[in-house]
């Protein structure tokens, strides 16, 4: 039987409709236009529409997620768009990703579990070349001020899962920053990221 965390995440994308959207986040598409195709990995990447997109412009698109129902719906939205991705289930612990394997990794809303957070962050890097980029876009710990206002918006209600500036300067040290800011965005993403949030934004170099 599945625990709570992953029967979550399969009831959410085990509905015929896109939790998120079929189409990429806004400042992941931005910073990948900046960058020559290579290897990306996307964690946590539920549905897919990131990894599609990565794809589709050329990128051999790696993801892993717990949801075997996000697996699922990943590689149909992929063969809508006639692309592949390598798709794994599974913690990533457990998976078989190599040394200096990416281009890329791609943290877009990749709330993990508050304990586990930043010990993920860190096992990450070492898949990630040097010169190597890091694109992260998640919920601040300022959105619980968006979210009592608004759950449409979506995103965790503890603060231990919400991110800060510091943290992120402490979960990737050896880094070249070349954007690092919190901001209030609009969000409109398919069913369950409507409305104003407060994210943290980072794009880093690996030194």
């Amino acid at each position: 039987m599945a625990n709570p965390w992953t029967q979550r995440w399969n009831d959410r994308y085990s509905n015929e409709e896109f939790a998120y959207g079929t189409t990429p986040n806004n400042y992941l598409k931005e910073q990948l236009e900046k960058l020559n195709p290579g290897t990306i990995l996307f964690p946590a990447e539920g549905e897919g529409r990131n990894a599609v997109f990565a794809a589709k412009s050329g990128w051999i698109a790696e993801a892993f997620d717990i949801s075997t129902e996000g697996k699922n719906k990943a590689l149909k939205l992929a063969e809508i768009n006639n692309v592949m991705i390598n798709y794994q289930v599974g913690e990533l612990e457990f998976l078989n990703y190599q040394a200096e394997q990416f281009d890329a990794i791609a943290l877009i809303y990749a709330h993990f579990p508050a304990e586990i957070k930043s010990a993920i962050h860190k096992t990450l890097q070492q898949y990630l070349r040097k010169g190597g980029i890091v694109i992260f876009e998640a919920f601040s710990k300022k959105h619980l001020e968006y979210l009592a206002k608004d759950d449409k918006v979506g995103g965790p209600k503890d603060i231990e899962s919400l991110f800060s500036i510091e943290e992120i300067k402490s979960d990737f040290p050896d880094y070249e920053i070349i954007e690092l800011e919190e901001k209030e965005i609009e969000l409109n993403e398919g069913l369950f990221h409507n409305g104003k949030g407060s994210v943290i934004r980072f794009v880093g170099r690996k030194k």
